[in-house]
């Protein structure tokens, strides 16, 4: 059986000159590169101006889209990541192809974030160009997919914007709290809004802090112990959970009592069933957590002196 070795060949030994050699090889030969997409290209356009600068290709997806691809015969640089953006944006595509014979790692890493980031409609692919001969065969041309769009990238985009919503509400939640809550609870009027879902101080003991928390649905005023001691929050919590009756009768309701044996600090809390989905209940909520926290405080603080 005779077998011959697989080499591979220099790039520049098929094609002397990017533009004028790979670049208008591939516009010729758009299957090669569509194999390895796994969906058919159609040439559009090459050295399509946008602005003043021109992108290499311009061609089409199955669907009509349109597709920018930037070609690079050597390591990435900065220079063409920057160009593919400004071309995906000017000429309204919705995939950028950007290859190389040799991708960085940072430029990887930042192609994934791409994909994470943009649209769920757009995608954005880092592709390796290789060629390789077997014995006296002809060179053949081999592209390999560094990094593209995936399910996995689009859920975590997806993810990461709802998240950034989610700050971007809480901050608007707080800053209206706050707003109303400094002039009824002057204990709080050196709290700055947050992007966090909890906000809170002490009265005097260091560790035992008063928190209003809130998340979609629901939201809070608790009693926090964390005096960074273990045997001494279960201690102040087991003192103050022996007086619940009677703590409870105060409060005029009841109150959901965490140990948390687990961890380190306990817990003691009133829930108030809204949260930062009820955006039209938010002034209802806010008066709602105000006087619950200013039951907690009078109430908490007695208990904890005489403890």
């Amino acid at each position: 059986m005779n077998i011959s070795r697989l080499s591979k060949v220099p790039l520049r030994e098929l094609w002397k000159h990017e533009a004028h050699g790979f670049t208008k090889w591939l516009a010729d030969n758009l299957d090669f590169l569509s194999e390895a997409l796994g969906y058919q290209l159609t040439l559009d356009q090459q050295e399509i101006s946008a602005g003043s600068f021109s992108a290499d290709i311009r061609a089409e997806d199955p669907r009509g889209n349109y597709v920018i691809i930037e070609n690079q015969l050597e390591k990435t640089d900065h220079d063409h990541l920057g160009k593919l953006i400004t071309y995906m944006s000017n000429l309204e595509a919705k995939t950028a192809i950007w290859i190389t014979s040799e991708p960085r790692p940072e430029h990887e890493t930042a192609v994934h974030w791409l994909n994470e980031t943009l649209p769920a409609d757009t995608a954005f692919y880092l592709i390796r160009i290789e060629a390789y001969k077997i014995g006296n065969s002809f060179p053949a041309p081999h592209f390999t997919i560094v990094a593209g769009p995936s399910p996995e990238s689009k859920q975590i985009g997806e993810q990461k914007k709802e998240l950034a919503e989610r700050h971007i509400q809480r901050l608007e939640f707080w800053t209206k709290f706050l707003q109303r809550m400094k002039a009824e609870l002057p204990v709080y009027k050196n709290i700055s809004p947050s992007k966090d879902n909890w906000i809170g101080t002490t009265l005097g003991k260091s560790g035992l802090n008063y928190n209003f928390a809130v998340r979609m649905d629901d939201c809070r005023v608790e009693l926090y112990i964390d005096l960074g001691d273990l045997n001494r929050n279960k201690e102040i919590y087991d003192k103050l959970f022996a007086r619940k009756e009677h703590i409870e009768n105060m409060y005029e309701d009841k109150l959901v009592w965490q140990r948390l044996d687990n961890k380190r600090a306990s817990r003691i809390y009133y829930p108030i069933l809204s949260g930062l989905n009820q955006l039209e209940e938010w002034n209802d909520t806010h008066s709602k957590m105000i006087d619950a926290m200013k039951k907690m405080q009078m109430i908490m603080q007695v208990e904890l002196k005489n403890l």
